[in-house]
């Protein structure tokens, strides 16, 4: 397992090898020091813990030890010769020397050797002042190199800057093989390797190609554990080193890695993974590390802009004049239709602070619960599934839990594209010796996990998620696979009961939903043994899972086979939700659904209720109000007029596009928080600046219900953070909120939420993040739920009947299409499109089987217009086998790829969350665009000139 946080530690240190786990302590002395470390740990760390500093270069403490440099020898009493300390474990008693004229001398001989064929232009070199060559060669007293530089060398060899990110020149490489180490180790790609023998040794990309056209995913591994300028930084390159870092929370997918933002002035100048992040422990994806450029792309929103019409130009005004035109207009609204006629959406992207004060703002001031959020559309169905059986809405484990699993089944998830961080570690866990099941309907990279051990490919047919975990769990209970004592000590036993007899009946075995899933039941069977006999066997889902007309069926399925097989309450185990938005657990957790307050409390709970209404002075309405398909319909049928926005792109996230650009067309009034003119945005009579992350401070809460701070590295560039926005909102209306910072905000949301009692800024500098629920029961959080017991009590089975979407392939419409992401891209493509992350996906294409291409005569790039029931779109063909025949597949990152314009507006049965993944289409060839991207371009062309003009008249 990964080390936890530990405060003793100084994270911005290298201590060489990695922390050993043993319980087990020993005692050694390095040069007169006594020392007691874990049994298991290297000379080297065990020196550096007590700040003895031994010169190293291919050693660092995220990599396992490879001894190769030899600079960091060390003299061991009662032991001839002088060993690598990185590589040698310390033992009890053992008496180390680090210093003597023996050790200096074989330094200064290794360090002259590599200084032999290293460029000497310290004074220009990008990296001067953070060396780890220049220090070394320092440490180890280097004042010549007598063998001169005459000769064969490499230091004309060429650089490749193919990637948009980072340079590599090998005329700086002194073949550590760190960079290789960190991709294979600590990546997961083996994309680096190290090519030739000897003297012509060069780290090669691929098949000795570039940066860019190998296998190199961008995580920026390579580039930080570079020694040299090797591999460095384009915007180290261009701006120089940085003075001072914060640590703060990435704000991209659920997995929440922390990073140092490195700064110069105010000005950033990279995203360095921290090491003491517990979500990722050092490592980041190419979207945290590198694009960040969005935060100060001349595309920004800087001023508050108002208008009375969305057809008319917008005016740059006041702060002031915005809020009080806001203000007044809602005002107006309710006077004239009801305090029903307005209501609010929450961001996934901003704060949790942020989040509770929206929802707050619209439980006051607005006087109604017409509070959602875009969980709506993506893990409603989580917070529904979960809570009806496990009795909490949230994931059971920690990340580095699946470290200790045996089994792992991804359903409906493509971790190493949507949440690549957690997509290394899985595959760590995978090299070690965990058999793979991934039930899909599209071959995901995780299949393609080099060194892989035993894996299974389940190609279910999308729509077809309940039957297939329907037939899992008939195999275990008919082959009698279950966990009795677990089911019997743990589990409701009358539910159990029920359904046992529903789940055992024969139509629910693999091969009588053959013709439903399409996946062999033989291979169904053995999917189901390997889950049911591994020691410890888990689960992993997205939105391949929430995302149907049964998600949250789908999501109670899931629940039921990990309590069938007693997969619950301990490490390497557990119902794992893999959350889209870097917030999406923290909106929901704030109270951001219509029905419910923060910490999951059901608005008709008098009780919960009563602690709200006395905290906030006013009382709030015991009826849930709408949610965001019911504000479009209301919108569009005249009785739902305004709608406040933050931070959600929902023109462009939302399924059945026309509908949702119908729904904001008929509102009277459309207020957008936001950093960008987006996709709602146009739609909008009042559009506030929205702040970054690197602007505000707040917390974030990610997949594994880590609560991590977010702190501020820049001034906001509208000068306002979007709590503060919505706090004058609110005071405008003429409901008071006086908070000052966050962190009061905090306060208040610990003192109202059970599950957040014992969370505080101060406790969270302490611990480095929290996971709740966090009070007076598990006042250091709790890492793994349910171990003991479950919030209900006994845990509950589900009875989930197969119901067929209405939404199925014809004559009409044959093929079925789903959607998903892509490494590169995140969610709408707002923040990732202005950087170079374009690089590698500038458009949404169609993938396509070779099959269907062959019917239909397309080839690779045609354009191809897909049609729907909803709708119609033309995107360019990219033919792959990644999906079955019969299955079509995009992404939606691009705004005029009109991925929704053809989704269908079918949703959940519980929850109402759309059907994205299950879309009946016809693909046949076109010459240009469909009618709607016309007009999308027509559009879009008069709503950024209508924000030229404003800009212009300012200027």
């Amino acid at each position: 397992m990964l080390q936890h946080f530990d405060p003793k530690l100084d994270y911005s240190r290298d201590y060489g090898t990695p922390a050993s786990l043993s319980e087990k302590q020993i005692t050694l002395e390095v040069d007169g020091v006594e020392i007691r470390v874990p049994e298991g740990t290297s000379v080297m760390r065990a020196a550096a813990l007590a700040d003895i500093n031994i010169p190293k270069l291919c050693a660092s403490d995220n990599l396992e030890a490879f001894g190769s440099c030899r600079l960091c020898a060390v003299q061991i009493e009662g032991r001839r010769g002088m060993p690598a300390s990185c590589t040698t474990p310390a033992e009890e008693g053992m008496k180390v020397s680090t210093q003597t004229d023996k050790l200096a001398k074989l330094r200064r001989n290794i360090m002259e050797l590599y200084i032999s064929d290293h460029p000497l232009d310290c004074l220009t070199c990008p990296t001067n002042g953070n060396c780890e060559l220049q220090d070394m060669a320092g440490a180890v007293g280097l004042r010549e190199v007598r063998y001169g530089f005459d000769g064969e060398n490499h230091l004309q060899a060429e650089k490749d800057t193919s990637n948009p990110y980072f340079t590599y020149d090998p005329s700086k490489c002194i073949v550590c093989s760190r960079c290789v180490r960190a991709c294979s180790e600590v990546q997961g790609t083996f994309a680096l390797t190290i090519d030739g023998r000897g003297f012509d040794s060069r780290v090669a990309a691929g098949q000795d190609e570039s940066f860019l056209d190998s296998e190199c995913v961008s995580c920026g591994a390579c580039v930080q554990a570079c020694p040299t300028a090797t591999l460095t930084e384009n915007s180290v390159i261009e701006m120089g080193q940085p003075e001072h870092s914060v640590v703060t929370t990435c704000a991209y997918c659920g997995v929440g890695c922390s990073f140092e933002a490195e700064m110069k002035g105010d000005k950033l100048v990279r995203m360095l993974p921290y090491k003491g992040g517990e979500a990722n422990h050092g490592h980041s994806c190419v979207k945290g590390r590198f694009a960040f450029g969005y935060a100060t792309h001349k595309d920004r929103i800087r001023a508050p802009m108002i208008r009375d019409s969305i057809d008319q130009p917008w005016r740059e005004v006041s702060w002031e004049e915005a809020i009080g035109f806001a203000a007044g207009r809602l005002k107006a609204i309710q006077a004239e239709h009801g305090r029903e006629s307005v209501g609010g959406i929450t961001s996934s992207r901003c704060t949790n602070e942020e989040a509770y004060l929206v929802q707050k703002l619209i439980r006051t001031a607005f006087g109604n619960n017409n509070t959602d959020t875009c969980a709506r559309v993506c893990h409603s169905p989580t917070g529904y599934g979960l809570k009806q059986t496990l009795g909490e809405s949230a994931g059971t484990q920690t990340f580095d839990s699946v470290l200790k699993a045996d089994c792992v089944l991804v359903i409906g998830a493509n971790p190493t594209d949507a949440h690549p961080v957690f997509g290394s570690l899985l595959r760590r866990r995978l090299r070690e010796g965990a058999s793979l099941l991934v039930a899909d309907p599209r071959h995901i990279d995780l299949l393609d996990t080099p060194h892989l051990n035993d894996s299974m490919h389940l190609p279910l047919r999308p729509g077809s998620n309940v039957a297939m975990v329907n037939a899992l769990a008939h195999v275990v209970i008919n082959e009698g696979l279950e966990d009795s004592d677990f089911i019997a000590s743990r589990c409701d036993t009358d539910g159990y009961n029920q359904w046992r007899d529903f789940i055992a009946d024969v139509r629910h075995a693999p091969e009588s939903v053959e013709e439903i899933t399409g996946v062999p039941g033989d291979k169904v069977r053995a999917a189901a043994r390997a889950f049911a006999k591994a020691p410890n066997a888990a689960i992993y889902y997205g939105l391949g899972v929430t995302e149907h007309s049964q998600g949250s069926t789908t999501v109670m399925g899931i629940a039921n086979l990990a309590l069938a097989t007693g997969n619950i309450g301990r490490e390497g185990v557990g119902v794992n939700p893999l959350r889209g938005q870097n917030n999406v657990q923290g909106s929901c957790d704030m109270g951001s659904f219509p029905h419910e307050l923060p910490g999951y409390q059901h608005v008709s709970d008098s009780v919960a209720r009563g602690h709200f209404e006395a905290a906030w002075g006013v009382e709030i309405d015991p009826e849930p109000g709408l949610r965001i398909p019911n504000m479009f319909d209301a919108a569009i049928a005249g009785a739902f007029r305004a709608m406040y926005v933050q931070g959600e792109d929902i023109a462009q996230s939302d399924p059945n596009t026309q509908h949702v650009e119908q729904a904001l067309r008929s509102l009277d009034c459309l207020i957008v928080q936001d950093i960008f003119l987006n996709e709602t945005a146009k739609f909008a009579h009042v559009l506030l600046p929205g702040s970054t992350f690197l602007e505000k401070n707040g917390t974030f809460t990610n997949a594994e219900r880590r609560i991590n701070r977010v702190r501020k590295v820049m001034p906001a560039l509208a000068g306002k953070e979007d709590w503060e926005v919505t706090q004058e909102l609110s005071n405008a209306l003429g409901y008071p909120m006086n908070y000052s910072h966050p962190s009061e905000i905090m306060d208040e949301i610990a003192s109202l939420t059970p599950s957040f009692a014992g969370v505080n800024y101060d406790k969270l500098e302490q611990y480095g993040s929290l996971q709740w629920p966090c009070n007076d029961v598990h006042p250091e959080g709790s890492p793994i739920m349910h171990v003991d017991d479950f919030p209900i009590g006994k845990a509950k089975f589900a009875i989930t009947e197969f119901v067929p979407t209405t939404e199925r392939a014809n004559r009409r419409f044959p093929l079925l299409l789903t959607t998903g992401r892509i490494l590169s891209q995140y969610n709408v493509g707002a923040q990732t499109r202005r950087t170079e992350n374009q690089v590698w996906h500038n458009e949404d294409v169609l993938e396509v089987h070779p099959h269907d291409a062959e019917e239909r005569g397309i080839n690779d790039g045609d354009w191809l217009g897909i049609s729907s029931r909803a709708g119609h779109t033309v995107l360019r063909a990219r033919i792959s086998e990644r999906m079955q025949p019969g299955v079509v597949y995009t992404t939606f990152h691009h705004p005029h790829s009109g991925a929704n314009v053809i989704t269908t507006d079918n949703s959940d049965w519980a929850t109402n969350c759309p059907e994205y993944k299950v879309t009946a289409v016809q693909v046949e060839k076109v010459t240009q665009p469909s009618e709607w991207q016309k007009n999308f371009h027509d559009n879009h062309h008069r709503q950024q000139g209508f924000l030229r003009e404003a800009r212009t008249e300012v200027s």
